[in-house]
């Protein structure tokens, strides 16, 4: 899949919530997602726009995604790496019931996913498709359609 993604389906970032949840998110009301290591996460750091969608995916024993953020600032220098960029996000809605990746790697729609494919990747885009299926498993508790 392209880094570039349409407005209609977005991003996936990852953060352990021992570090900063998705609550300490709204708690703040925005926040600077930095501290993105890996060449190919910044890669896609770097094609995100300011108003693109993202997924919160907790990691660690969690391993779910819980919410859905908004890129308020698109990629700049990061301070304390400046080869690095970080974004500005802000919270839109924590999902009533969150997408755990034992469901993900259940359904075969999702197989070819980074996120099941590559499970150290805290950056990747999510397609059209796979956000309205996770959001018909997120936001309403099961799939919609067929």
């Amino acid at each position: 899949m392209s880094a570039k993604v349409s407005k209609a389906g977005g991003w996936l970032f990852k953060e352990e919530p021992t570090h900063y949840s998705y609550a300490d998110l709204e708690r703040d009301g925005e926040a600077v997602w930095d501290g993105v290591a890996n060449p190919v996460a910044q890669k896609h750091l770097r094609s995100v726009q300011e108003g693109d969608r993202v997924l919160y995916y907790h990691t660690g024993k969690e391993k779910a995604i819980v919410g859905e953020m908004r890129i308020a600032e698109g990629p700049r220098p990061e301070s304390a790496a400046p080869k690095a960029v970080a974004v500005r996000v802000v919270p839109v809605r924590r999902w009533r019931h969150p997408v755990t990746l034992a469901a993900i790697k259940k359904d075969s729609f999702f197989a070819a996913w980074e996120l099941v494919r590559m499970p150290r990747l805290s950056v990747m885009p999510v397609s059209p498709e796979q956000w309205q299926r996770l959001e018909a498993l997120g936001v309403s508790g099961g799939p919609q359609g067929p």
